[in-house]
């Protein structure tokens, strides 16, 4: 027992470290400014290690505090994870996804229910998110990113690869045809936060670096992008396999056929811990088989 630090402090460092600050970890926790830099003070003496450098009034972690994060933030997760266990009903197991928006939308739900039909007495719980592992505010059995990441104390593996190429409607498609790379010029195009140098990307690969499109819409997740060229914004530089049911569907037109740019693939990610549940490892098997069902290339 003599060698645990003070509890209370482990929570209210890793609070003031995820947040890079004082005053934000003490609004998150409901204590005061100075309560928060009392028991940070109490366990940077209790560690003989400085965990945060101080300059005028602002906090930044040191290289000691960097590392000390990554290891009480998987043991906080491992209480959290074993307390959430230890209070559900023996005959109902709850498995806890966190993923990207866009993937859940369109490629994860759509398949859900055949993994439910194989474990019916699971409860599901999925939370959408673009942020930061490290920056979540529950913690989680799976988590499904685009990789690779830096994820410490976490065990990856991608199983799903990822294209881009222009999509758009039918009806924006009839009154503004695209024929090659040139014919941008005429459209708009619909970036994504998410995704800040798609566009560059594929018009660098195109030939086109410098084109100059006739107007741009900016979006913070790109389920809205893929939203604003269903209905006729705009052209969306579109991922496939996760596009693919819209164009199933005649929502979105593939008008060029190259080029097809491959980019980060999808990894669950899980923690280590948590990895070696036989249902996380079950999901993550279920993930896989599934993704394999899409073939190497976009159709």
């Amino acid at each position: 027992m003599s060698t645990y630090p003070p509890l209370n402090s482990l929570r209210i460092f890793e609070a003031a470290a995820r947040l890079e600050s004082f005053s934000a970890a003490a609004g998150e926790l409901f204590v005061t400014h100075g309560a928060v830099s009392k028991q940070i003070k109490q366990l940077e003496d209790w560690l003989g290690v400085m965990l945060f450098e101080r300059s005028g009034g602002r906090v930044k972690l040191t290289d000691a505090g960097w590392r000390y994060l990554v290891q009480v933030q998987d043991g906080l997760d491992l209480i959290a994870n074993a307390t959430a266990q230890l209070l559900q009903p023996d005959t109902q197991r709850r498995l806890s996804i966190n993923s990207t928006p866009t993937f859940a939308a369109y490629w994860l739900l759509p398949r859900l229910q055949r993994f439910r039909a194989r474990f019916p007495e699971l409860e599901l719980h999925l939370v959408t998110s673009d942020r930061d592992l490290s920056r979540l505010d529950a913690p989680f059995d799976i988590a499904i990113r685009r990789g690779p990441g830096d994820w410490p104390g976490h065990i990856a593996k991608p199983f799903l690869k990822e294209w881009e190429l222009p999509l758009a409607s039918p009806a924006l498609l009839e009154r503004l045809p695209l024929q090659s790379p040139a014919d941008l010029v005429s459209h708009t195009l619909l970036h994504a936060d998410t995704r800040p140098t798609a566009w560059q990307r594929w018009l660098t690969l195109a030939g086109a670096p410098e084109l100059k499109p006739a107007s741009a819409m900016h979006f913070d997740k790109f389920s809205l992008a893929l939203q604003a060229a269903v209905d006729g914004l705009g052209v969306v530089l579109g991922p496939l396999p996760m596009a693919q049911a819209l164009i199933d569907a005649g929502q979105l037109l593939r008008p060029l056929p190259a080029p097809v740019v491959s980019v980060r693939d999808y990894c669950w990610v899980a923690p280590r811990m948590a990895a070696e549940d036989a249902t996380v490892e079950a999901f993550c098997r279920w993930l896989e088989s599934e993704a394999d069902k899409t073939g190497p290339l976009p159709r």
